[in-house]
């Protein structure tokens, strides 16, 4: 295997444990009644995330160029990075216990400290990060029992669903598109995918985060119960999960269809 798409995958993981770990974040909010201080701190990790995401569109650039110039189909490997995607929600859905035991206790140090920095530099200690590992936990039966499922609208998850599937997919199925195409329009095409994940993150912040901050938000002031966040995360992680799922069959007729407008 090419160690630009061994690198591909990789990043490609560490992109979608993040966005996974970022929905478990209402529930410590919720609980610990820190919202504003939570959100702060998880920044940090959505910083690593884009940090990522900046190094997967060149990479890709150069396996797909690499692909044309031998002659080669890279289907293949981008169905491998959508697999690796999947590999990283579900990496995330195991972590999820483990990461909002430790979260917790970061954000109750940055009560305390008032500083970000500080609290990464005491957590590099090597003492602290081997207490992180002791504090591994496995998701327990309970968690998936006794969820109050019907309590989240089915429009919101179906939503989820398609967006992810879009954000998932829009770099890749862009520069797959510049297969199909003449050589002067390739890479008109390719620039292409900044348009597809915008309108994705558009797509995520009108019609999904305000309803999924509204039901947090009611939790907070004790108007819905912590079950509700809860289920809300839940299904949200699953839908996710079916999103990466429904990337692989999109792929193509995605590429197919930027390909047609080109």
């Amino acid at each position: 295997m090419d160690l630009r798409l061994i690198e591909l995958i990789g990043l490609t993981i560490i992109i979608h444990l993040i966005d996974t770990l970022a929905y478990s974040v209402r529930l410590n909010s919720v609980k610990s009644g820190k919202y504003a201080l939570s959100l702060s701190l998880f920044n940090i990790f959505v910083l690593i995330s884009r940090t990522a995401n900046m190094f997967q569109a060149p990479l890709l650039g150069l396996i797909i160029g690499l692909s044309i110039e031998k002659g080669l189909n890279p289907k293949w490997d981008l169905h491998l990075v959508i697999f690796a995607a999947t590999t990283g929600t579900l990496l995330g859905i195991v972590l999820i216990p483990t990461f909002l035991k430790i979260f917790s206790k970061a954000v109750d140090k940055l009560d305390i400290k008032g500083s970000v920095p500080s609290i990464v530099v005491e957590a590099l200690h090597i003492n602290n990060i081997k207490r992180m590992v002791k504090s591994t936990t496995k998701p327990r039966k309970s968690m998936w029992e006794k969820l109050r499922y019907k309590e989240i609208p089915k429009r919101l998850l179906i939503l989820n669903t398609i967006i992810t599937a879009v954000y998932t997919i829009g770099v890749l199925s862009a520069f797959y598109a510049s297969t199909f195409v003449d050589e002067k329009y390739r890479l008109a095409t390719s620039a292409s995918s900044g348009m597809i994940n915008g309108v994705a993150s558009i797509l995520l912040t009108l019609l999904v985060d305000p309803k999924s901050a509204i039901i947090t938000d009611q939790a907070l002031r004790g108007k819905r119960p912590y079950g509700d966040v809860k289920a809300l995360v839940i299904l949200l992680i699953g839908s996710k999960l079916v999103g990466t799922l429904l990337g692989q069959v999109l792929l193509e007729p995605a590429a197919r269809i930027i390909a047609f407008f080109n």
